[in-house]
């Protein structure tokens, strides 16, 4: 059996429980997003030197299949939905707050690029922006959104920002806006 089944030539896919759609549908957008987040959530995940980071990574990276089945898996399925969990949502919470308790971790915008793996967390937390405004316009559209994939999109590409940061203050690394730019004035730092 191989995975070229052609059945996708003529731009169209199934979405779980056999359901063809065709691959501009948002629904494959949206998963696809999610998708592309955790390849480059992998990516940040080799490159970075915090055993403890890459663990948190790992476990991320299996909720998000979890998150793509859910989105995968439209209501008249024969296949049930997996539900994302308000327990999933409410670790990514508490690591948030564990890590912006760090002291220097919130202290400006950051320009990423000071830190290799630090900028692949970057790069990972805008997939996951763009996956949550994929989610957004799904929504929007009619379809039946679980709020907790939403929530979990929001909280993660916090998290995400904040596991650059730390990476950065680990290394010793200031990637302050502010400081790259010798501007002066309030101090202000959110993911955006």
């Amino acid at each position: 059996m191989s995975i070229a089944t052609k059945r996708g030539d003529r731009g169209e896919t199934a979405l779980a429980g056999g359901i063809r759609v065709s691959k501009a549908d948002l629904r494959v957008e949206t998963y696809g997003t999610i998708d592309e987040l955790n390849s480059s959530l992998g990516l940040a995940r080799s490159l970075c030197p915090d055993e403890d980071l890459r663990a948190r990574t790992k476990r991320i990276q299996r909720e998000l299949f979890q998150v793509g089945s859910a989105l995968a898996t439209p209501p008249e399925s024969k296949k049930p939905q997996v539900p994302v969990t308000t327990e999933m949502v409410e670790a990514l919470t508490s690591q948030v707050h564990e890590i912006e308790s760090i002291e220097g971790i919130l202290t400006d915008w950051s320009l990423p690029g000071e830190d290799t793996a630090a900028a692949a967390y970057d790069v990972a937390r805008t997939v996951c922006r763009r996956a949550e405004r994929a989610l957004v316009r799904l929504r929007e559209s009619g379809v039946a959104v679980d709020a907790n994939a939403l929530a979990y999109l929001n909280r993660l590409s916090d998290l995400l920002w904040l596991f650059a940061r730390k990476l950065e203050t680990s290394a010793g690394v200031n990637s302050s806006l502010r400081m790259i730019n010798e501007k002066t004035g309030p101090r202000w730092s959110r993911a955006w």
